[in-house]
């Protein structure tokens, strides 16, 4: 999904120039959104101004809320795609696999900086501005599901449940860390995220190997709720 769009006259894109797809009213969306400096005021008035007919849009959406929500899931979808594109990426172990993710993830990040900027930094509700992810969220643990398998050897499922809960709520959180770490960011390039992300995450990994779970996930609540704050 490209960040930018072709300009044309008016602001509208003729019905029988393109199709209507989510992917295209996502772009529509963020373009919108950075065009006027704020969110489209309703559905009609977004449809209007991009020449959709608002029973294709819904088609696609029910809200401006839900084209919100859904522009962090089309970067993972996309950040996905593009890994699964590697031959390279069943060989690879969780934490390589993770590592893979997040510089893919955060490079559909510099490339749509613009409005993720505005987005996450518009509100002044932090909790409000988490929810935006809800949807996200849910997708990367999802995520972090299917690559962590077979990485916990815990021979008692009811163990290994917790620990994967545990994990996946862990890994969110340094998600969350890193993300916050990229916006604060102003180095050339976010060089120091890169090297930010490779740190944070073997660093994690080696103290996942020597330390309870529970202990790891623990400090990482302690270091959103200060990053955050």
């Amino acid at each position: 999904m490209a960040a930018k769009l072709k300009e044309v006259p008016g602001g509208a894109l003729p019905n029988a120039a393109r199709e209507i797809t989510s992917d295209k009213i996502i772009e529509l969306y963020m373009h919108d959104c950075l065009e006027h400096n704020k969110k489209p005021e309703s559905v009609y008035l977004f449809c209007k101004r991009h020449g959709i007919i608002e029973k294709e849009f819904y088609k696609h959406f029910s809200s401006i809320e839900a084209i919100e929500k859904s522009v962090f899931v089309s970067f993972h979808r996309l950040a996905v795609e593009l890994m699964n594109q590697s031959g390279d990426m069943p060989a690879l172990g969780f934490r390589d696999k993770l590592l893979t993710y997040y510089f893919t993830y955060f490079e559909i990040l510099t490339a749509n900086r613009s409005y993720v900027v505005f987005d996450l930094k518009s509100e002044k509700n932090r909790l409000a501005g988490l929810m935006k992810l809800k949807d996200f969220r849910n997708q990367f643990k999802s995520f972090i599901s299917q690559i962590s398998e077979g990485y916990l050897k815990s021979k008692s499922e009811r163990i290994r449940k917790a620990q994967q809960d545990a994990l996946e709520e862990g890994a969110w959180i340094q998600f969350m860390v890193t993300l916050k770490f990229w916006l604060d960011d102003e180095s050339i390039g976010f060089e120091k995220t890169d090297l930010f992300i490779e740190k944070s995450i073997r660093a994690t990994f080696d103290l996942i190997d020597i330390t309870p779970l529970e202990s790891v996930i623990d400090f990482g609540k302690f270091l959103i709720k200060e990053k955050l704050r």
